[in-house]
């Protein structure tokens, strides 16, 4: 029986070793994989014309590699290609309401990437990259539906972030009140945690769908799935 070598651990860079909050900071590679799977939309942060410029994308982990995409006419996608990009997911578990103001939190998890991407030049990457995202958007699609035509390729553009860089954030737990505010609260000022969870609801099938057609096992298993949930 052979063992797979052991993952390198998160935060091998001054830039994605977490700082503040050091003690919520996850250094098992694993946690890293468990958020940007479990998450759908993550956000890619890049400078444009010297300003900062963060939109929200699909992406897909296969492996150590992050795929997003987008139209090839979108400047973002342009512009982050060779230069120092961060992208980043994070999913919310709770609001935390503490005694005081200043407590308040969420619990969260939330993982940061910094990476050079590269564009996916390669017909074979391309192709994988594009059946990833959808497989992670939508489970059971990529065989299910009419893959992307030679034109409709060709007008995706697909970056590639390398993930040796990243770090990772995790909040769980009641709020961190002060000794003096939970000595003279009593039963006052309600503290504790309201989970926050997301559910798929039922498929609702295109208006041009001949009536009665049958809804497909890949999005009958899903709903009713909690999203993002943790593992």
């Amino acid at each position: 029986m052979t063992t797979s070598p052991p993952l390198p651990p998160l935060s091998p860079t001054a830039r994605s070793t977490v700082r503040r909050g050091d003690r919520r900071a996850v250094t098992d590679r694993t946690a890293l994989h468990a958020v940007l799977d479990a998450g759908l939309v993550g956000h890619l942060g890049v400078v444009v014309d010297g300003a900062p410029l963060v939109l929200p994308t699909g992406y897909a982990r296969v492996g150590e590699v992050l795929y997003v995409h987008g139209s090839t006419g979108a400047r973002s996608l342009r512009e982050s290609a060779a230069a120092p990009a961060c992208f980043t997911v994070t999913l919310v578990d709770g609001v935390v309401y503490a005694r005081s103001a200043f407590h308040h939190s969420m619990n969260y998890r939330c993982a940061v990437v910094h990476a050079v991407p590269r564009v996916v030049a390669d017909p074979a990457e391309h192709e994988a990259a594009l059946a990833a995202i959808t497989e992670h958007l939508a489970p059971g699609s990529w065989d299910h539906s009419r893959r992307p035509d030679r034109r409709e390729g060709a007008a995706t553009a697909v970056l590639a972030l390398d993930l040796s860089e990243a770090s990772v954030k995790v909040r769980t737990g009641p709020p961190g009140d002060e000794e003096r505010d939970v000595a003279a609260g009593g039963d006052a000022v309600w503290a504790g945690v309201l989970p926050l969870r997301t559910s798929w609801g039922e498929p609702e099938p295109s208006p041009d769908l001949p009536a009665g057609a049958p809804v497909p096992a890949h999005v009958r298993d899903r709903a009713g799935q909690v999203a993002g949930a943790a593992p």
